[in-house]
């Protein structure tokens, strides 16, 4: 007799592999030049390297703190103070995470209930939504102005209601490369401060900032240090996506109960890679983040003019290492085909943008990702340009 017990959870049937994951096994598969997914394959800066193998060697093997270990809280700390302008305590308000998306989800799960709404902004990081559908916070959409993807305030205003308790902000943001600006951040800590509103801040992509552009902490603006949780790692910039090793700061109330659901989900970030992760935030020079801003101006640059060559009208990003495309030209009624179709035909794997995008939206998009090795991104542009030729072009029609 068949047990109905036994069945998935309410979540599960409507939860599916997202589309960044699902691109990268094709392209794995095929043999490809994945494009789709930010892995960040550049060289590990030396001392970061080589700190995380000297931990593993003299056996820092085990379970940290679950606020993680001081040297690496220290160096946070020491870090903030000397980019964002003002001090943060490493034992109050330090918390290292399994990278920047554990930290997102343990804040969401300490602060936020079922029932909450919390605002964000289109095109936005599918991670974000799902993360907090999971929890049962209702995701409320904001879109950005398609194109210049500049922020619409009344839009934001419109969007609060009494079950408002979060705005999250990706900036520079995936998949747009949007920078928010000064009056944009400013307002949007209006209306956090007139509704009494956590605002989430993921600043992962803080050192792809490109020239005609700053980042600026939400956090660092008058009045909202206490109701700002900002994320940030060491993912992109040292390029170790699989360490996962990222972190949060907070104000001291909230800080406590954020890190029992981190180290309830996660433990406690890999003990080693913590130390490679301190060792570049006290040796790496500044030269180091300035020649990481010019390489990757110079892929993005690139990238830009082979889009552009295939026809595929690009969307120069602010900062971070992506670009959306207009994939008008390509063949496919929805943009997972014409991404699949792209692969297919040049071994280039790109992002659907309707990933990024409430249903229906970003069909005529795909994201690509420069964050590539030298030799590896120009592969893939030459391929990017060769769509230009006639004969390519008609080789679509699949």
């Amino acid at each position: 007799m068949l047990c109905m017990k036994l069945h998935l959870s309410a979540l599960a049937p409507g939860a599916v592999q997202s589309e960044i994951r699902a691109m990268s096994v094709l392209a794995e598969e095929a043999g490809a030049i994945n494009m789709a997914q930010g892995i960040c394959d550049t060289p590990v800066p030396a001392v970061v390297l080589q700190a995380a193998q000297d931990a593993i060697a003299v056996g820092a093997n085990i379970y940290t703190r679950l606020d993680g270990i001081l040297r690496l809280r220290v160096a946070v700390a020491a870090d903030w103070e000397r980019r964002r302008g003002y001090s943060v305590d490493p034992e109050r308000e330090v918390l290292v995470t399994s990278g920047a998306t554990g930290a997102f989800y343990a804040a969401a799960k300490a602060l936020l209930d079922p029932g909450d709404e919390a605002i964000l902004f289109e095109p936005m990081y599918g991670y974000h939504a799902g993360t907090l559908a999971s929890m049962g916070v209702v995701p409320v959409i904001v879109p950005l102005a398609y194109g210049s993807w500049a922020l619409d305030i009344d839009a934001v205003r419109q969007a609060v209601t009494a079950k408002t308790r979060a705005i999250v902000i990706n900036t520079p943001g995936n998949p747009s490369g949007k920078v928010f600006t000064r009056f944009e951040l400013e307002a949007l800590a209006a209306i956090a401060q007139e509704h009494d509103l956590f605002v989430f801040c993921d600043e992962i992509y803080e050192h792809f900032v490109y020239p005609g552009h700053q980042h600026l902490s939400m956090a660092s603006l008058p009045g909202m240090r206490e109701r700002t949780v900002t994320f940030s790692g060491f993912s992109k910039t040292y390029s170790v996506t699989g360490w996962r090793v990222g972190y949060l700061v907070a104000d001291p109330r909230w800080t406590p109960s954020i890190g029992y659901f981190h180290d309830l989900y996660y433990i406690c970030a890999p003990a080693p890679f913590q130390h490679g992760c301190a060792a570049g935030l006290e040796q790496l020079p500044q030269s180091f983040y300035d020649n990481l801003i010019r390489s990757h101006l110079s892929k993005r640059d690139q990238t830009l003019a082979a889009l552009t060559d295939a026809g595929l009208t690009p969307h120069t990003p602010d900062g971070a290492y992506y670009i959306l495309a207009d994939s008008t030209p390509l063949p496919g009624a929805t943009a997972t085909e014409k991404a699949r179709n792209l692969l297919r035909t040049t071994g280039v794997a790109a992002v659907a943008g309707s990933a990024f995008f409430r249903k229906g939206g970003g069909e005529n998009l795909l994201r690509f990702c420069f964050g590539k090795q030298e030799s590896e991104l120009d592969e893939a542009c030459r391929r990017l340009h060769s769509l230009s030729d006639s004969k390519m072009v008609a080789a679509y029609d699949v």
